[in-house]
């Protein structure tokens, strides 16, 4: 019987708020023993020609990703979009461009509401900070552990960075139903990534009859922070709605420490037989 093989399909880089690079993100996964891994950035694809360049010649499939910032009935949703062409970049970057704007006003206005309040922060030194990647929440979150402000990003996010404490106003959001329908009109495989981190059971299923319509294959049924009930529950659900199973880890590098490529937070083990059937769906 041949050796079960795993993948990772939902990782980050320094293109978004990760800390590795795309090229480090594909000797990791090499190293971890995976047959694939996916780079999903949040709202840019500027890091993936490097890393579809880091793959050539080497065992392991590159599968090019991004992560979507969207809304849903005032929830935020972020949809995964996996095996993008490459040649469609471009048109990615342009769906992305509006989201990219307002998420820049949002981040000016919160730190400038937090320099109101005292704390000592320059958006324009952050970003230099930052060159390669989008500035977000979690950017802004490691320049307040940086300062002394809180002791941990998420110490960040509990705080200062929460909407309920009036610092922080969310952008207005893209449909996510828009997000689907687009990244299933250039033929990549949307995926709606962890579920149960933004809607109840119950907008779960409230969400997927109208999101399977506009195009959505699969759901992230396998997460680092899933327990095994909560893994279960979501491949049930996903098998009533004939979705797909994706999964992945959420990587970021040292944003996230406690979280490893290709094992999450120790037992992950997405199966690289996600990858075929995901794959599948481009070729209909």
């Amino acid at each position: 019987m041949p050796m079960q093989t795993y993948c990772d399909l939902h990782t980050h880089s320094c293109f978004s708020d990760g800390t590795c690079t795309p090229a480090e993100i594909i000797s990791m996964a090499e190293q971890a023993g995976l047959s694939a891994v996916a780079l999903t950035d949040h709202n840019t694809v500027a890091g993936l020609p490097e890393f579809l360049a880091a793959a050539e010649g080497r065992d392991i499939l590159a599968i090019p990703g991004v992560e979507v910032s969207t809304g849903y009935l005032g929830k935020e949703l972020h949809i995964v979009g996996l095996f993008l062409d490459p040649c469609c970049f471009d048109a990615v970057a342009d769906f992305l461009s509006l989201i990219n704007l307002r998420k820049e006003e949002s981040n000016r206005k919160l730190i400038l509401t937090l320099q109101q309040a005292g704390y000592a922060l320059d958006y324009d030194g952050i970003r230099r900070s930052h060159p390669e990647g989008t500035v977000n929440r979690a950017v802004i979150a490691a320049a307040l552990v940086k300062k002394g402000y809180v002791s941990s990003i998420q110490e960040a996010f509990q705080t200062l960075l929460s909407a309920k404490n009036g610092y922080y106003v969310p952008p207005e959001r893209i449909s996510a139903l828009d997000a689907i329908a687009f990244l299933a009109s250039i033929h990549a495989v949307p995926v709606l990534a962890h579920p149960f981190l933004n809607l109840a059971e119950p907008e779960l299923r409230a969400f997927l009859p109208e999101a399977k319509k506009h195009g959505l294959a699969a759901m992230e049924t396998m997460y680092s922070s899933y327990s095994a009930q909560t893994q279960t529950r979501a491949e049930q659900i996903a098998a009533e709605w004939n979705l797909l199973n994706s999964g992945g880890s959420d990587f970021h590098g040292e944003t996230k420490p406690d979280i490893a490529l290709g094992t999450g937070k120790g037992s992950l083990r997405v199966p690289a037989a996600y990858v075929k059937a995901l794959q599948e769906v481009t070729r209909k």
